[in-house]
């Protein structure tokens, strides 16, 4: 990553590089129509949206987003992967392995034949990934792959879509998005494995066993704390972290792994996932921990707040106490956007609400820029992923005035496509109109090493579209 000029991000953590940073540069808000209510609209046979079809619900102008991200690219190829973000978040063709496991979900969830072609699409697009990887025959992903060609910042031009010429799956070694981590594996086992449910093809099972395979193999560590460890660099280096997230995911893939083939080891698997996580729960303060660095001591700080819903929708946690995880994220990391706000990039007249982050958001230096060359943060930015996975698991719960808050939460974020993000392009295309939710509301500084900002993205629409039709994609 030296020697270059411009943008970098990861969704937790570039584990190719070391670095974390997202693109300068906040686009303009677009104004926008009310909220469409009641019909769901129109689309086209492939899930786009059809011209001149009427207003269109904000699910389905989600649907359309996810369908223009993975058709940015026509002339290279039919084997693709979604494009994750906006070509202004400074990414260029960036197809994250975890945002396209999300696509996936997404799709499924909306019980459309043609959403279904598009999951089963992405689904064999991994399977091309995993069994073409340039350098290792293991069952692996890699972070990112490249979907499109480009110039990248030093001027060395990147000519190729998902398929290389020499027929190898084109990882993102550009941004040095050539490691795998256990909880993108996971993610595109799970996605994997729901095709295979629904389609009955055994080939998707089959990809998905060789993910759990690969992090039963890599991950696996009988430190104090146990669970599973992070996965490996760029350089097929193991890291030494253990990751309370990432053993959340593995509840769910362990255990549909365990169902669907049969296999009784996986239960195994699952209980030694699931004991890490357990272990990572404070009962003073109703949260889950992050996660642990050497597999002796939990780190008590930052508190995410992806390991308090996730818990949830993965554990099923009414009871045991586990549950409080979401009162205490809905309390502990609301936040409210709007244009008073020290760094705000929300227009005036809108105001937005969700959760950020972590705890660390909120003690973010509003001083200085998240890194260098970005811009300074808001520590009340709203993180629309995260505020799409409190409102499902919420929604999920059930108790008494979960779903009124579960609402609010989506309207937000409903609010959030209609009009933030206007005038953004993937493949230099114009998107559909008032399509896909930015992954914040203002620049926001995670705690972890990277930051978000007002791009449409793959996952956060993948997210609320799974919140609006209700569907846990963490059960098992």
């Amino acid at each position: 990553m030296t020697g270059r000029q411009g943008p970098a991000l990861s969704r937790r953590s570039l584990i190719g590089a070391g670095l974390g940073i997202s693109a300068a540069g906040i686009a303009a808000a677009a104004s926008g129509q009310a909220l469409a209510a009641g019909s769901d609209g129109a689309a086209g046979p492939d899930g786009a949206a059809s011209v001149g079809a009427g207003p269109l619900s904000a699910p389905a102008r989600g649907r359309a987003f996810l369908a223009a991200a993975m058709d940015a690219y026509p002339g290279h190829g039919g084997i693709r992967l979604t494009q994750s973000y906006t070509d202004q978040a400074g990414l260029f063709s960036t197809a994250f392995t975890y945002d396209n496991a999300l696509a996936i979900l997404a799709h499924l969830a909306a019980r459309r034949p043609e959403s279904l072609t598009r999951a089963t699409a992405l689904g064999d697009a991994l399977l091309y990934a995993q069994t073409h990887d340039p350098a290792y025959d293991d069952g692996r992903l890699r972070q990112a792959y490249n979907v499109g060609p480009y110039t990248f910042y030093d001027g060395s031009p990147q000519p190729d879509g998902f398929v290389r010429a020499d027929g190898t799956a084109n990882v993102g070694t550009q941004f040095g998005f050539t490691g795998t981590a256990v909880g993108d594996m996971a993610w595109a086992g799970i996605a994997l494995s729901a095709l295979a449910h629904r389609t009955g093809a055994r080939r998707f099972l089959t990809g998905a066993v060789r993910i759990g395979e690969w992090i039963e193999r890599t991950g696996r560590t009988d430190e104090p704390l146990g669970g599973y460890k992070f996965g490996v660099d760029g350089t097929n280096q193991k890291l030494p972290f253990t990751s309370t997230e990432h053993n959340t995911d593995l509840v769910c893939l362990f255990g549909r792994l365990a169902r669907l083939t049969g296999d009784r080891v996986w239960l195994e698997r699952r209980g030694r996932a699931e004991a890490f996580v357990k272990r990572m729960w404070e009962p003073a303060g109703g949260f889950f921990y992050t996660g642990t660095n050497d597999g002796v001591t939990v780190n008590k700080s930052p508190i995410p707040e992806d390991t308090q819903t996730w818990t949830h929708l993965a554990l099923g946690s009414r009871t045991g106490g586990y549950a409080r995880s979401l009162d205490w994220a809905a309390a502990e990391l609301a936040v409210r956007d709007h244009a008073g706000r020290t760094n705000s990039t929300v227009p005036a007249g809108q105001s937005y609400e969700g959760v950020t982050f972590s705890s660390a958001s909120f003690v973010a230096n509003e001083d200085a820029p998240i890194a260098e060359g970005q811009p300074k943060p808001d520590r009340n930015g709203v993180w629309f992923e995260g505020t799409a996975h409190l409102a499902l698991a919420l929604r999920d719960r059930g108790k008494r005035g979960d779903e009124a808050r579960a609402r609010r939460l989506l309207a937000s974020t409903e609010q959030a496509q209609e009009l933030l993000g206007g005038g953004q392009t993937v493949g230099g295309k114009a998107l559909p109109e008032r399509s896909g939710v930015v992954s914040a509301s203002s620049p926001l500084d995670t705690g972890f090493g990277f930051g978000y900002y007002p791009y449409r993205h793959t996952g956060a629409t993948a997210w609320y579209l799974m919140a609006a039709a209700r569907f846990n994609p963490l059960r098992a």
